[in-house]
């Protein structure tokens, strides 16, 4: 059993952003990603080699994320691409490593959730478009194509972000 949580423990931090590109919610995410280590330890097997063992506990914390939405009585339509974006957004001024990483998140929170969860398993997690395709169970085309609307979509919601870099002079006199 230690060995089990411990090769849980590697991917927690990635099943964690993966949940929130789910949820949408930190705490919702948290119950998501408990819930999907004790099905993993519960199993009675699982996957020796680690790109397979990962794909399985994805694919446990996006099961779990549907049954919980099934209990709830909400739809979730993660096959559904062509959600438009939210308008929206709020205003940050700090340096512009977090500048780009707020406007990122923000971003992300306006797009669909076919949108987010392909971002997420690719862009976040490291998935190659195999393993997305196996692990939401569409074609490696249809994670192409998705993944490139999401991006664009998610380059056209911070675009229209009210988030904007401070001129060249603000910046040298802000350091």
């Amino acid at each position: 059993m230690t060995e089990q949580r411990a090769r849980i423990a590697a991917y927690l931090g990635r099943l964690n952003g993966y949940a929130i590109s789910l949820t949408g919610n930190r705490d919702r995410a948290r119950d998501l990603v408990q819930d999907c280590a004790l099905r993993a330890m519960a199993a009675r097997r699982w996957p020796g080699d680690e790109p397979a063992y990962r794909a399985w506990l994805f694919r446990i914390l996006r099961n779990a994320f549907f049954d919980e939405e099934r209990r709830s009585g909400r739809v979730v339509a993660l096959d559904d691409a062509t959600e438009p974006v939210a308008e929206g957004g709020e205003t940050w001024r700090f340096d512009d490593s977090l500048i780009s990483s707020l406007t990122v998140r923000i971003g992300l929170t306006k797009l669909s959730p076919p949108h987010r969860e392909v971002i997420a398993l690719v862009d976040l997690a490291g998935f190659s478009y195999g393993e997305t395709a196996a692990l939401i169970g569409v074609p490696p085309g249809t994670v192409m194509s998705r993944l490139s609307r999401a991006r664009h979509c998610l380059l056209l919601a911070i675009g229209e972000s009210n988030v904007q870099p401070l001129p060249a002079r603000a910046r040298k006199a802000a350091k």
